[in-house]
C-alpha cells in the first residue's frame, strides 16, 4: 500500500498541491499535519508510522515536508525500515529501496536542514534590522486588569500558580515573566 504524508506549517496554508501529487502517485491513504516540522511529535506523522505495515511505501512530496533536520529524517527512515516500510520522496526522486536512494536521502536531508537554518538566520537578521529602525517591537503586550489582585492572592498563598494562570488565562512562561517584572519593580520602589 502507498501511504502519503502531507505537512504544511500552519492552519491557513493549503494542502491541495501536495494532495494532487499524492493522487497522481496512486497513494491510497493520506495523513495531513498542519504544523511546524521542527520535531517529530506531529500527531498525523505518528499515526501514519503506527499504521504503516511491512511492504508499504510512505510517499512524501519533498523531504522538507517529512523532516526539517537530518537526525530526525534518518531516525524516521530507520523506524520505517524496522517495520519493513519503504520511503519515496517525489521532489528529490529518492527511493530507499536502492543504495543510491539511501545515500541521496542523507544528502538531501542535510540540505533541507541547512535551508531551514538559513531561513532562521535571515529571519533573525530581518528582525534585528527592523528593531534598529524602530519598525519591530515584538508582539503587543496584553495587560490583564486582574493581574495585580491575582498576584497578591498568589503571594499570600490563597491561590496556586496554576489557579492564578487559569484565572488570568496565561501560559506558564507569561505568568512567571510578569511575576518577575512585578518583583523587580517592587525592588526598585523599596
Amino acid at each position: 500500500m502507498k501511504i502519503g504524508y502531507i505537512r504544511v506549517s500552519s492552519m491557513d496554508q493549503k494542502t491541495i498541491r501536495q494532495e494532487v501529487i499524492m493522487h497522481e502517485l496512486g497513494v491510497e491513504e493520506i495523513y495531513i499535519d498542519r504544523l511546524s516540522g521542527k520535531d517529530t511529535k506531529r500527531p498525523e506523522l505518528q499515526r501514519m508510522i503506527a499504521y504503516a505495515r511491512k511492504g508499504d511505501t510512505v510517499v512524501v512530496e519533498s523531504i522538507s515536508r517529512f523532516a526539517r533536520n537530518t537526525k530526525d529524517l534518518l531516525n524516521l527512515i530507520d523506524m520505517l525500515k524496522e517495520k519493513g516500510v519503504d520511503f519515496v520522496s517525489k521532489k528529490e526522486n529518492i527511493d530507499t529501496t536502492t543504495p543510491t536512494g539511501k545515500f541521496m536521502l542523507t544528502v538531501f536531508g542535510a540540505v533541507a536542514e541547512l535551508e531551514r537554518e538559513y531561513i532562521l538566520q535571515r529571519q533573525k537578521e530581518g528582525i534585528a534590522i527592523a528593531k534598529s529602525q524602530g519598525k519591530y517591537k515584538g508582539r503587543k503586550r496584553i495587560d490583564h486588569d486582574h493581574f495585580d489582585p491575582t498576584y497578591d492572592r498568589w503571594i499570600k498563598k490563597e491561590l496556586t500558580a496554576i489557579e492564578a494562570m487559569q484565572i488570568l488565562n496565561m501560559k506558564r512562561s507569561t505568568f512567571y515573566r510578569r511575576v518577575k517584572e512585578k518583583y523587580n519593580l517592587s525592588l526598585i520602589v523599596q
